[in-house]
C-alpha cells in the first residue's frame, strides 16, 4: 500500500483508450467494499463513459474540472444525507479508494470537488451535476472522480516535500 501512496499522482492528461470492463467492475468492488460509519453505505456512484456527458460534466465548475472531457470515465460520488450525519466524509473515503485503485490498476486519476462549488453566478456545480444526470434527490454530489490511461507521467513527490511537522506525537507541548 505504501508504494500504491509514493508513486499515486494527480494525472489530469489521459490517452484515448478506453478502460477494460475487468477494471471497472473491480473500481466498482472496490467502492462497494468501503469503510463507513456505522456501516451505513450512504453513497451512490454514477460510473459516466459516455464521451458526451463526460464533456458536459467537464463544465461543471469554471476552473478544475475541463480535463475530464479527454478522461475514459467519470465517478460521480454521491452521498444521501439523510441517511448519515457524515455522510461527506464517507463519500471522501470512497473517492480515496478510487484513486489508489485506479493507480493500483494502471489507471490515473483526479479529484473534482462539486460540493460548496459554483457553476455559475446563478447555479452551483452540484446543481448542475444533478440536473444533468438527473440524480433524485435526497442524494447529494460531492465530487467527481476522473480516471483514464495516463497521458502524462509526473514524477512522485519526494519525501522530504512531505510535511513532518504537521504530525504530533501524543499531543501539543505546552497543553494539558
Amino acid at each position: 500500500m505504501i508504494n500504491l501512496l509514493r508513486s499515486r499522482r494527480s494525472i489530469r492528461k489521459y490517452e484515448k483508450e478506453a478502460i477494460e470492463e475487468q477494471h471497472l467492475e473491480i473500481l466498482k468492488e472496490a467502492l462497494l467494499r468501503c469503510p463507513s460509519s456505522r456501516g451505513i453505505n450512504p453513497w451512490t456512484f454514477v460510473f459516466v463513459d459516455d464521451p458526451e456527458l463526460l464533456t458536459r460534466l467537464s463544465g461543471a465548475k469554471a476552473q478544475g474540472s475541463n480535463f475530464l472531457a479527454t478522461a475514459s470515465l467519470g465517478i460521480v460520488v454521491c452521498g444521501d444525507e439523510t441517511k448519515s450525519d457524515v455522510w461527506v466524509e464517507d463519500c471522501s473515503i470512497a473517492a480515496a479508494f478510487a484513486h489508489l485503485t485506479a493507480h493500483s490498476l494502471g489507471l490515473g486519476s483526479c479529484w473534482i470537488q462539486i460540493r460548496n462549488r459554483p457553476h455559475s453566478d446563478e447555479k452551483t456545480a452540484e446543481q448542475y451535476v444533478l440536473e444533468l444526470l438527473a440524480i433524485p434527490a435526497p442524494l447529494r454530489v460531492e465530487a467527481i472522480v476522473g480516471i483514464g490511461h495516463p497521458a502524462e507521467n509526473p514524477p512522485p513527490v519526494g519525501k522530504e516535500r512531505l510535511e513532518y511537522a504537521k504530525i504530533v506525537h501524543n499531543r501539543f507541548k505546552g497543553r494539558g
